[in-house]
């Protein structure tokens, strides 16, 4: 491609002292103006052929440093900014050379378009992300979105919760970049009258006003399916395949309800919450390589459709080969491994190392504050019921109890008392066994059968010279012999 494309010349009388920025989605390959970024972080762009004369577009310094600096801040706030490329271009001639690059796009072939990296523009000290766009780089932006000064600290403190326990719970790299926490995390709501316990993952959301918002993921006993989502009424193999795997399987419309337009994205069930995510399928960020294996064009389509893809040959961190499926995932944001039971015995042996990973990854290493030293961790990763002290409830008073991580629910369950001691305890003993059956259960104790009163406590034979006397008398047996 020819230097004027981008860097077209103005002329000398005009001396424009501003530049301004193009962007090509490199998933629709439409090439656009940029107005700016909104408040979510969403590129604001109009086409070419759409500008008035009046109408405002980014207007950027054209010197290096000054340039460079705005560039990488400007970067940092987009939302998904991989999924585009930018071009400084002259303001005075920005619509002109749009329309010329979307036609160079559009006649281009793949080998021309790499040419366009030559001429792109990227943010400061940081190498083309296009270029790192495998597997093990699967968080979508390693900018963050948030600053800690513009959390709302007053309302995390009334959850229980500051700046310091966060960092210990390693959740606030996942706010700042504009995610929900990787675990669930205990918060206390203090009503005065009441007070409330639970688990929840976190997020920083951005108002219409402008300000950052705290919002609390609970968990659901499960998804409404019956319910619309978004306007998508789910069929019998969306909710088995949300059920089953956590993704629906494929990309379908959905309305935003502030402004009726039609979306079309993927659907993903938070493993933790049971909450229902949807992201939006023009985001869907694809990498070209999984773990050795370079993806074909079809491979990668059945991705952005949403669907599962098998693939064989994948080579793990420590160099041994094994197969698995993979799928995009909303509620992540990338694409992630499955691991499940339709696999062969000899694979799901190779990926359990994997999987235990995985899961430990989910398994909340602090509870209410209190972290767990590495022998208990190790024991609650386990299943194992763990005692815990030193807690402090809401009126600063102190307490223990035993916590038992529930791999199904992925929960805490906790308890005053050792469960497997309450269980114990609540067993009824032997001594009892014979009276609960007779008298609850309509059996009939051989020693007792002929008996007409109910069984007393204990209780195995006859406890009366009259009981010991109808005992004696033939009877027809009545009720099952224990």
């Amino acid at each position: 491609m020819e230097n004027e494309l981008i860097n077209h010349q103005e002329p000398k009388e005009l001396k424009p002292s501003t530049d301004t920025l193009l962007v090509l989605n490199i998933h629709t390959n439409q090439v656009e103006m940029v107005k700016g970024i909104d408040q979510d972080g969403n590129l604001q762009k109009i086409p070419p052929q759409e500008k008035k004369d009046n109408e405002p577009l980014i207007r950027v310094d054209k010197h290096g440093d000054i340039f460079s600096n705005f560039f990488s801040n400007f970067y940092r706030q987009l939302k998904n900014p991989t999924h585009f490329n930018f071009f400084k271009v002259s303001e005075y001639d920005a619509v002109n050379t749009a329309k010329d690059l979307q036609k160079y796009v559009d006649q281009a072939s793949p080998e021309e378009k790499e040419k366009l990296k030559d001429y792109e523009v990227l943010p400061k000290n940081n190498n083309n992300p296009k270029n790192q766009n495998t597997m093990d780089n699967n968080t979508d932006n390693q900018e963050y979105r948030f600053q800690p000064e513009q959390i709302d600290w007053k309302t995390m403190e009334k959850f229980g919760l500051n700046q310091e326990k966060l960092e210990k719970m390693n959740a606030m790299d996942a706010l700042l970049r504009g995610f929900k926490t990787n675990t669930l995390i205990p918060i206390t709501i203090n009503l005065g009258t009441a007070v409330s316990k639970m688990d929840v993952r976190l997020s920083l959301q951005t108002g219409d006003t402008g300000q950052v918002a705290v919002h609390l993921h609970g968990i659901r006993k499960e998804p409404s399916f019956n319910n619309k989502f978004l306007g998508h009424q789910f069929t019998d193999e969306d909710k088995k395949n949300l059920k089953e795997t956590g993704n629906m399987g494929r990309v379908v419309d959905l309305v935003n309800p502030k402004t009726d337009e039609i979306i079309p994205s993927v659907i993903s069930r938070d493993r933790l919450t049971n909450e229902l995510v949807a992201y939006r399928a023009e985001y869907m960020k694809i990498p070209d390589e999984i773990k050795g294996i370079r993806l074909d064009e079809h491979q990668k389509q059945t991705l952005l459709e949403g669907g599962p893809l098998y693939l064989e040959g994948m080579t793990s961190k420590k160099g041994e080969l094994f197969n698995a499926t993979v799928q995009f995932n909303a509620d992540k944001r990338y694409v992630e491994f499955l691991f499940n039971n339709n696999q062969a015995p000899q694979q799901r042996q190779q990926h359990n190392q994997q999987q235990t990973q995985s899961t430990a990854q989910e398994v909340p290493k602090v509870f209410r504050g209190k972290e767990l030293d590495d022998s208990q961790y190790e024991k609650f990763k386990a299943g194992q019921t763990v005692y815990v002290d030193g807690l402090t409830d809401a009126k600063g008073k102190a307490y223990q109890g035993y916590i038992t991580f529930n791999k199904e629910t992925s929960k805490t369950d906790f308890s005053f008392n050792h469960p497997n001691k309450l269980k114990e305890e609540t067993k009824p003993t032997e001594d009892h066994k014979t009276q609960t059956a007779v008298n609850s259960q309509g059996k009939t104790n051989e020693a007792t059968k002929n008996v007409k009163e109910p069984l007393e406590s204990k209780q195995q034979q006859p406890a009366s010279q009259q009981q010991e006397d109808q005992q004696k008398k033939v009877r027809k047996p009545r009720g099952q012999k224990l």
